[in-house]
């Protein structure tokens, strides 16, 4: 029978701890989809062969390997399906450890739990659900389909009865990090274009910089959304001359997208900057500038990465956006 792994990683994981825990993932398995922002799924029927273990052992050699290499704990469900299998490793406590559901224990792990830990259930479901007096994942099993349905609406309500049941066809999809990345501040008053946008804007390029580097992708091309006062936004693309993750790149195109909305004592209310149409750094070939100034600024950018790393994110930047951060 099919086991399934999902593994967990502590939120404050930066994004090249996650990748590097894919990469570790897809040595037990080619069968690795990713779920951003901190989440994956393994399908281990092959590495059971393979390693002659059953799959809560392969869980187990995962997570040590995890702690052992990268530094970094995961909480992992184990069990027949993707739902059953979240719902184990949400179980998990914290920082790490494994959980296996047996398929023929998938009634007895469920049945006890809340409705509002049945994987796929949002807040306003679960509350409509407790409102008819339903409040375990086992008392949803207890009433009729059609029940269900008529609460949450046909197609959620057949979802939700057949996952109370264990049911879940879903497969492991082979999927890596998306193509493409996104950052984005709300700003606590209203902004006119001037020094505090664009030292916003800076801080954005920055951080999708590091994010980037630390995936070890790069952008091919940038998208600005700029949201104003009313709920107006204004959005336009550029592509970058070529594919990049560095920030002087990241930033020179973000200030041209900026420019080009033609801004005069506009009221934002926030931004958002998106890296676009994402490729492979080990894709791209760095040639050498000839340009001294550049090359400086790509060996402090290396630097500022191993210190954010070291001491966490955002500990060093530029000037203006840890100003801005700390007004």
């Amino acid at each position: 029978m099919t086991a399934i792994l999902h593994v967990r990683c502590a939120p404050a994981l930066p994004d090249r701890g996650y990748r590097e825990v894919l990469d570790l993932l897809r040595e037990f398995s080619p069968l690795v989809q990713a779920l951003p922002p901190r989440a994956a799924l393994v399908q281990a029927r092959g590495a059971q062969r393979w390693f002659g273990a059953g799959p809560a052992r392969i869980a187990e050699v995962v997570r040590l390997r995890a702690v052992a290499r990268l530094g970094a704990d995961v909480r992992i469900g184990v069990s027949t399906t993707w739902a059953v299998a979240a719902m184990a490793s949400a179980r998990v406590p914290e920082p790490g450890g494994v959980l296996a559901v047996p398929g023929d224990h998938v009634t007895e792990f469920l049945a006890p739990l809340p409705v509002e830990a049945l994987h796929g259930l949002g807040a306003r479901q679960a509350e409509a659900l407790r409102g008819y007096g339903l409040h375990t994942v086992g008392a949803l099993t207890s009433v009729p389909r059609g029940v269900l349905e008529r609460i949450l609406g046909k197609r959620a309500g057949r979802t939700v009865a057949d996952r109370a049941r264990g049911i879940d066809p879903r497969p492991v999809t082979p999927r890596d990090l998306p193509a493409s990345a996104a950052v984005r501040t709300r700003f606590p008053r209203q902004e006119l274009d001037g020094p505090h946008a664009r030292a916003a804007l800076l801080a954005l390029a920055v951080g999708l910089g590091a994010s980037l580097r630390g995936r070890r992708q790069a952008a091919r091309a940038l998208t600005l959304t700029l949201h104003f006062a009313g709920g107006a936004r204004w959005e336009r693309s550029r592509r970058l001359t070529e594919p990049s993750a560095h920030d002087e790149d990241l930033r020179t195109l973000a200030y041209r997208l900026m420019d080009a909305a033609g801004l005069q004592r506009a009221r934002l209310t926030g931004m958002t900057l998106r890296a676009e149409d994402l490729t492979g750094a080990a894709a791209v070939t760095r040639q050498l500038s000839l340009d001294p100034v550049r090359e400086a600024r790509l060996t402090v950018e290396a630097a500022v990465d191993r210190a954010n790393a070291r001491f966490g994110a955002g500990t060093v930047g530029p000037a203006a956006a840890l100003l801005r951060a700390a007004s």
